[in-house]
């Protein structure tokens, strides 16, 4: 095995073996493949590819490169992933939904990404509460409670960390292989029966056009079946935000009103966390129709929410969180509204430019090193297509001074086009298996 070798393998366009694969990926974890050599074996692939079976080769090497969980619980482990997108907190509801329907959840999260928000982040506005576990905590927590939100270990994938960081400064991240590798490496690590994967295309998502979000899918889902784990997509509409609210601790007071069972606190988001979820039993013996009123009837009835208290509790958040969640969240201290300046239709929402105004007021990170402030975020966002006179709220802001108040009214102004009323595509576009 040589590195060398099998870089030039890839730029002639010729595919590595999988035992190649592996050892590269290997080598990735280990040092014995070099930043440099990382960084031309990246540049070849984003430029030719790897088909379908280099690719599923290179993941489960990826996957190999670290610990690979394995679960003995008595039922069905599973988990979804989406690729990004503002105001999504499908997870927060989704994982507990699953575990009230008996079947098992270890969510390995991430932070946000871009103008897109961290699931992690959004779990850590809530007092107390802790994402890094130990493995052994993680498999606690999931045994006792069926669902637990967390972040890697330096055990998981460590590969893929390594390739991603190289990735970032050579301007290789918008390769199709190596964005599912990537994404797949770390979720096939957590022992998974089946996986649902939410790939978000529109304005407000990293794929901005059908074709390249259907592409992704496909990759996805062929790779995470070729490496053994049963997984389909859903390719769904980030043209406006999935939830009224787009921030860390907002987000969370959304999710709980959801799971408090207030399906009209955001209904397209209650929606997709069962339209997902559905899919995902189904997979695994339920029939779909029967699924989506599992799940239903698992938010509705507060079963959800009291699944997810615990794994709250259990990650060190207050013990109460079902009963007094509004009291625990922190809260902004600038609140005010942002209006239309005149008369129409939200005809277009640049949700990647909605996101970027949270970051902006302090929601994400401009830079790795950045704090996040859990508090601030945008809420009672009105969607595309919704009717609006002069005057009337957009939404309404929640800053920590004036000055980002303003500088964020600005950009929502920006962002939210008032004009003819639109037309309004599906939520789901497509399903791919």
């Amino acid at each position: 095995m040589d590195a060398r070798a099998i870089i030039a393998k890839v730029r002639r366009k010729d595919v590595p073996t999988d035992d190649e694969l592996t050892w590269f990926a290997a080598g990735l974890a280990s040092g014995a493949v070099s930043g440099a050599q990382a960084g031309a074996f990246a540049m070849a692939v984003c430029l030719n590819g790897l088909g379908d079976a280099g690719r599923v080769a290179l993941t489960r090497g990826m996957r190999d490169s670290g610990d690979v969980l394995d679960w003995d619980l008595p039922g069905a482990v599973l988990d979804k992933h989406s690729t990004g997108g503002v105001g999504d907190c499908v997870s927060l509801i989704l994982a507990p939904a699953l575990a009230a329907c008996g079947v098992f959840v270890p969510m390995i999260s991430g932070r946000g990404l871009g103008h897109t928000g961290g699931t992690l982040d959004k779990l850590e506005a809530i007092p107390g509460l802790s994402t890094s576990v130990s493995e052994g905590q993680l498999r606690e927590i999931v045994g006792k409670i069926g669902c637990a939100i967390v972040g890697a270990t330096g055990k998981i994938a460590p590969a893929d960390r390594v390739l991603y960081g190289v990735r970032d400064v050579t301007s290789t991240v918008d390769s199709v292989d190596l964005i599912t590798a990537s994404i797949l490496s770390k979720k096939l690590a957590a022992g998974l029966d089946g996986l649902i994967m939410d790939v978000k295309v529109g304005t407000g998502a990293f794929m901005k056009t059908a074709d390249d979000a259907r592409a992704l899918a496909q990759s996805l889902v062929t790779t995470a079946n070729g490496a053994g784990c049963k997984t389909a997509a859903l390719i769904t509409d980030m043209n406006t935000p999935l939830a009224p609210a787009l921030g860390n601790a907002v987000e969370v007071a959304l999710c709980m009103e959801v799971m408090s069972g207030d399906k009209s606190a955001a209904p397209r988001l209650h929606d997709l966390v069962v339209a997902l979820g559905a899919k995902l039993l189904a997979m695994h013996g339920s029939a779909e129709g029967e699924a989506e009123e599992r799940l239903t009837s698992a938010i509705a009835s507060g079963a959800a929410l009291e699944k997810f208290a615990q794994m709250v509790a259990a990650l060190g958040g207050p013990p109460d969180m079902a009963d007094d969640w509004r009291t625990h969240l922190p809260k902004a201290k600038v609140v005010g509204d942002v209006v239309a300046a005149e008369d129409g239709y939200i005809a277009e929402i640049d949700g990647e430019a909605l996101g970027l105004a949270v970051v902006g007021l302090g929601g994400g990170r401009r830079v790795e090193t950045d704090r996040i402030d859990g508090s601030v975020g945008v809420t009672e966002v009105l969607g595309l297509g919704a009717k609006v006179v002069r005057g009337q709220p957009l939404c309404v802001l929640h800053a920590r001074t004036e000055d980002d108040a303003e500088a964020c009214a600005a950009a929502v102004q920006t962002a939210m086009k008032i004009g003819p009323k639109p037309d309004i595509g599906p939520l789901v576009i497509e399903e791919v298996v």
